[in-house]
């Protein structure tokens, strides 16, 4: 963009701006700029990093203050479980810019996906909701209710290790195709058990994990609930000497 006037050569300008717009597309992102050049344009000025950010923070959310601390606490809750276990680098974490909130992750592909790997993937996709429990009391909805939330992925991740991975203590080496598990797990009690197990499991472990970091979980979820959005690179300093690896 060469017609930005203010700090055009200045990573610092970009860096917030970056972070406001993950979760947007490529085409989004172009369609936004060009709304706002042509506001802009009208008004007979340049367009600047500010305007940019301005139009960026118009698509958050209405919460109210209760809402905003639960989304923060919920988010910080997945933010600590990547980064203590490993199994992800976190690179923002975001409270009211894409509905409640998001936490961007790029996967550790250093790691053997076995079961462990399995177990702390599941353990983050609850933490979420586990640090709700811990620190509130009760949960949202937001972790459930659809095919692409918390819950449902470490559902299926559950399913899957108990069907179709080897990992499940039952019929280990029988292998049932991704079809037909979802409706094996209504119908079978003996699998949604052994699914449910798994999930408490992935639970328990999120929840040491924030047990034992509670004061670090703290500061994440205030610091989120300040500024709405962290970087991956405050987060690591934040974290700092903690120790790394499953707990």
């Amino acid at each position: 963009m060469t017609d930005v006037a203010d700090h055009s050569s200045s990573l610092n300008g970009l860096r917030p701006l970056a972070m406001l717009a993950l979760g947007r597309t490529g085409a989004d992102i172009e369609r936004l700029v060009r709304d706002v050049r042509r506001k802009l344009r009208r008004e007979g000025r340049t367009i600047t990093w500010a305007d940019l950010e301005s139009t960026l923070r118009n698509g958050q959310a209405a919460m109210s203050d209760d809402l905003y601390w639960r989304a923060s606490v919920h988010e910080a809750g997945h933010v600590l479980a990547y980064m203590l276990t490993g199994i992800a680098e976190v690179k923002a974490a975001s409270v009211g810019l894409h509905g409640l909130g998001m936490v961007a992750t790029v996967a550790n592909g250093r790691l053997p996906q076995n079961e462990t790997w399995l177990m702390n993937t599941m353990a983050a996709l609850l933490a979420g909701r586990t640090a709700e429990v811990l620190v509130i009391g009760e949960t949202l909805a937001g972790a459930g209710g659809a095919d692409e939330s918390d819950l449902a992925r470490a559902t299926e991740m559950a399913l899957a290790a108990e069907t179709r991975l080897g990992f499940s203590c039952h019929q280990p080496l029988v292998y049932r195709s991704p079809g037909i598990t979802m409706s094996d797990l209504a119908l079978d009690r003996e699998l949604a058990d052994r699914v449910n197990t798994r999930l408490l499991a992935a639970e328990a472990i999120a929840r040491k994990l924030l047990e034992v970091h509670r004061d670090l979980h703290h500061e994440i979820a205030t610091r989120l609930s300040v500024i709405g959005v962290v970087s991956g690179d405050e987060l690591r300093e934040m974290i700092g000497d903690a120790a790394a690896g499953p707990s």
